[in-house]
């Protein structure tokens, strides 16, 4: 049995971290908080692998796990008093990118001063999520969410455009 659950949660992992990691890094815009929320993510998951029902898809529950461990994670900062430091560690890591790299580096800065809803669902969008499941991870219907994914197009566009004028 034990050798079963392993293979499955492997398959799993496969098959959602990168996904997982792009939502992670979505929220904190950074590298090493990204994959620390990775792990913490599919821990939860291992341990509630087997409460998991088929009611929804299982990359939408692993998206509300991830979802909610980011937003702990960013409570807890903001507690700590660390928001400020973020922006300058992003800025440090963006640093590390190569010049082809730069647009992404630059987009995802912009992405983490979107609020948080907003932010998990351009992440989605970004990871190619279809909009049905888009609309059950953040509990809007599809219709609402074509109009909020234009609204945050519209947002990011002005954030990038402030960016690159810098």
């Amino acid at each position: 049995m034990a050798d079963n659950k392993e293979a499955a949660f492997k398959e799993i992992f496969e098959a959602n971290s990168k996904k997982i990691y792009h939502l992670c890094y979505g929220y904190t815009g950074d590298d090493d908080a990204a994959n620390d929320l990775l792990q913490e993510t599919f821990l939860k998951v291992w341990q509630n692998l087997d409460k998991f029902r088929n009611q929804a898809l299982i990359s939408t529950w692993i998206y509300r796990i991830a979802v909610n461990t980011c937003l702990t994670y960013l409570r807890s900062e903001k507690r700590q008093g660390k928001e400020e430091l973020t922006p300058l560690i992003a800025e440090t890591k963006g640093e590390e990118f190569s010049e082809k790299n730069e647009q992404v580096a630059l987009l995802y800065k912009c992405i983490s001063k979107l609020e948080e809803s907003e932010r998990i669902i351009i992440t989605l969008v970004l990871d190619e999520v279809p909009y049905p499941e888009i609309a059950e991870v953040s509990g809007i219907s599809e219709g609402n969410l074509r109009v909020k994914i234009h609204r945050i197009k519209q947002k990011l566009t002005e954030l990038y455009n402030q960016y690159e004028r810098l």
